[in-house]
């Protein structure tokens, strides 16, 4: 950034060892008697939002090199949901009443021009106009006399009521997201303060109403008009009702309305199954996101990259039965933690849920005198060299190990 004076205030000389550096984060904290850090908060203005740590003063700073901009400043508020979210408050020099720059119009000029130097996540989503920035008695920004925005300070479009029940409908999920009086049919979701993470909400929502849409269509068509239509267009696709029933002694491709399988295909597919037959609740194929994790699975020579492993301590070998016992009624009850994936001999992979499967809890010996149990198990199974059979559900593989000594 070539800014030798930021430079000089965060790296600072460290009073422990001669000639090292310290970063100074800025994060306060005080020590517990366990000897743990406890979080207190920021001794600067530093704010994060959606998981970015973002100096409102570097937003400020843009803003006030917009031409109709004297003085700005910027500053997290609570947004719908307590999410925080950020809000400029600017003073703006004359020339911009003579251009008729008020309320939503000057608000999204502002946005524009942030738009234009800034990451989406650092660009506010309310701009507030005021005569002079609020001081304290020392003449220090007085932070609390800065009012909530109202609905001027949104970047809207000039306004046009929702148009039928579906525009109406998204309009009102819309406020609720995005924490604004009025939504028009020409506003743009994200002009107004929308996200991704607010998009995935407004996809959740939508399907409540039985009004599906993608993630790529929100962002393809941001305006409200634009996005009802789209959502008047969409059809729910009817899921034909599975064919398979516990008292099936065979399994044909018409019993198979969701993948196209030849009988030969089909009973391949049934060999890998324990059981057979009566094992078989469901056959269908991948997903698009599937077929990708299946892609790496297959391209990895070694280990598997999608493979987590976690481990845990017990106190004795009854609480870790019933550890146990509670998992495997997981997988009994949800058909996604019963089910495996078959590809070789076939036209495209399938995937198969099994009716039963059983945790698969293997047992190994420690070395005492390789060093501590949770690091020879870290090496043992290690993903980067590890791989589990995609083939036997559920995918989900337990070890047992006694700590050495």
């Amino acid at each position: 950034m070539n800014r030798p004076e930021l430079t000089a205030e965060r790296f600072i000389a460290s009073p422990f060892v001669d000639g090292d550096r310290l970063y100074r984060t800025g994060d306060l904290a005080r020590y517990l008697p366990d000897g743990n850090l406890a979080f207190l908060g920021r001794n600067d203005d530093q704010v994060k939002i959606r998981g970015f740590r973002i100096e409102p003063g570097e937003i400020a700073a843009r803003l006030c090199e917009h031409p109709f901009v004297r003085e700005a400043v910027v500053v997290a508020h609570e947004g719908p949901g307590g999410e925080p979210r950020l809000v400029a408050y600017v003073v703006c020099v004359p020339e911009a009443a003579s251009n008729e720059l008020e309320g939503s119009e000057l608000a999204g000029a502002l946005r524009a021009h942030i738009s234009a130097h800034l990451p989406e996540y650092m660009v506010p989503s309310a701009f507030v106009r005021l005569a002079a920035l609020p001081l304290t008695v020392n003449g220090k920004l007085n932070r609390k006399a800065l009012a909530a925005p109202d609905d001027e300070a949104y970047a809207h479009r000039a306004y046009e009521p929702p148009q039928g029940e579906i525009e109406i409908t998204l309009a009102q999920i819309w406020a609720e997201l995005l924490g604004v009086e009025r939504v028009g049919r020409h506003d743009h979701f994200f002009a107004l303060g929308g996200h991704s993470l607010l998009a995935v909400q407004l996809i959740e929502r939508l399907r409540r109403r039985s009004l599906g849409v993608e993630v790529r269509t929100l962002f393809a068509r941001p305006v409200l008009a634009d996005q009802a239509a789209s959502l008047g267009s969409h059809q729910e696709v009817a899921v034909p009702a599975n064919r398979i029933t516990e008292q099936s002694t065979a399994i044909t491709p018409e019993m198979l309305p969701l993948i196209e399988l030849a009988q030969g295909e089909i009973d391949r597919i049934i060999a890998t199954v324990p059981g057979g037959v009566g094992n078989i609740q469901d056959i269908y194929g991948l997903s698009p996101l599937q077929d990708g994790i299946l892609f790496h699975h297959l391209l990895a020579t070694k280990g598997d990259p999608y493979l987590l492993v976690s481990q845990m301590a017990f106190a004795d070998r009854g609480v870790l039965d019933r550890y146990l016992a509670a998992v495997q009624r997981v997988v009994d009850r949800h058909d996604i933690l019963r089910t495996s994936f078959v590809w070789e001999g076939l036209p495209r992979p399938a995937q198969v849920v099994w009716r039963h499967a059983s945790l698969e809890v293997s047992e190994v010996e420690l070395d005492g005198s390789a060093g501590p149990g949770a690091a020879q198990l870290k090496d043992r199974f290690d993903p980067r060299q590890h791989r589990i059979d995609l083939g036997r559900a559920p995918l989900l593989r337990f070890v047992i190990a006694r700590e050495p000594g």
